[in-house]
């Protein structure tokens, strides 16, 4: 099993889960944990076999490590509320002290999040007129990406020293086609 690549391992572990072997999963998982202990996906993957064999304590673990792994990661958060709560009805009544600390936080999360309205956004000045926005940019200006369809563009609408100055980026970009491009200027510089 170690010589096995470990997105093999993560789909099988996969295929058990959907059939319900949660023990089978489990047996994989720990063969292949000790190759990878800080994978998110690894540890999920515990926290569900974990979870379809009864063993919530468990999958919280497993859980609070995906969450500390990727904590924007809203699936390990969804599945780690869900336990906590089955958890809570496994063993309901006044005994159930002990109390999570990162269930806590999502209910406190949730109750001030409930009510947050963000602010409206407002244009702090006035928009760019629209005789302004069509002003072409200056031929010595720098153009971020050159491509050949930018250089043909540039040629069909008559701004030729645009192009040139693609065609150029081009011949230092690409420079198996540099004949192609210097015939290009060529033919520009001729319109000029």
């Amino acid at each position: 099993m170690m010589n096995i690549e470990p997105h093999i391992i993560i789909a099988d572990v996969s295929l058990d889960l959907a059939r319900g072997k949660f023990q089978s999963a489990r047996d994989k998982l720990s063969k292949a944990a000790k190759t990878l202990p800080e994978s998110y996906i690894m540890h999920l993957l515990e926290a569900r076999a974990w979870r379809g064999l009864g063993r919530y304590g468990d999958a919280m673990r497993h859980l609070r490590q995906c969450c500390r792994i990727a904590p924007l990661n809203q699936v390990a958060w969804a599945e780690l509320l869900d336990v906590t709560v089955l958890q809570a009805q496994q063993a309901p009544g006044p005994a159930d002290t002990a109390s999570d600390p990162v269930a806590e936080e999502l209910e406190r999360l949730c109750i001030a999040l409930a009510g947050f309205q963000p602010p409206r956004a407002s244009e702090s000045s006035e928009p760019t007129p629209l005789a302004e926005q069509k002003q072409p940019f200056p031929d010595d200006a720098s153009i971020a990406v050159p491509t050949e369809s930018l250089a043909n563009l540039f040629t069909s609408q008559g701004a030729y020293k645009k192009a040139i100055r693609v065609f150029t980026s081009l011949i230092q970009l690409n420079p198996e086609k540099a004949d192609e491009y210097r015939l290009n200027i060529d033919r520009l510089l001729e319109r000029i």
